[in-house]
């Protein structure tokens, strides 16, 4: 029987044993790129993405004197928020990372110099948080 089925199709032992492989491969690479990669811990300060660009533009030194009072201002607060990192790279954060940063903000007493641990996923220029707490 499987003689009849490969010689119809033209295939030979060895071929299908290549295929066999090569899709187990496959399906292997595709249960692996499904799983989450591990958090990491970016710290730096919190800035809203208003004022990220002047402030990476200035470099890292200019995050410390960022102020809370201009972090929830309407049009900063509506913008969202991220970390300037220690070497003045600037992350987004996701919405999730946006509620956590204003209710973080919200909640301190510390005027400037808002400096924070986030634990997240980094994927190029943005991190989605799962917790952010001050350093």
């Amino acid at each position: 029987m499987w003689d009849f089925h490969h010689r119809l199709l033209g295939v030979t032992r060895q071929e299908e044993m290549i295929v066999k492989r090569l899709l187990l491969a496959v399906c292997v690479m595709a249960l692996f790129s499904s799983l989450p990669l591990a958090a990491e811990t970016v710290d730096g300060y919190l800035i809203d993405k208003m004022c990220s660009a002047k402030i990476v533009e200035k470099g890292g030194g200019a995050a410390k004197m960022h102020t809370k009072m201009c972090a929830l201002m309407p049009d900063c607060k509506a913008s969202g928020f991220g970390v300037v990192t220690a070497d003045g790279k600037y992350l987004k954060f996701d919405s999730a990372g946006d509620e956590k940063a204003v209710k973080l903000l919200e909640g301190t007493d510390k005027k400037d110099s808002i400096k924070v641990s986030v634990d997240g996923k980094v994927d190029g220029s943005n991190i989605t948080v799962k917790s952010l707490s001050l350093s």
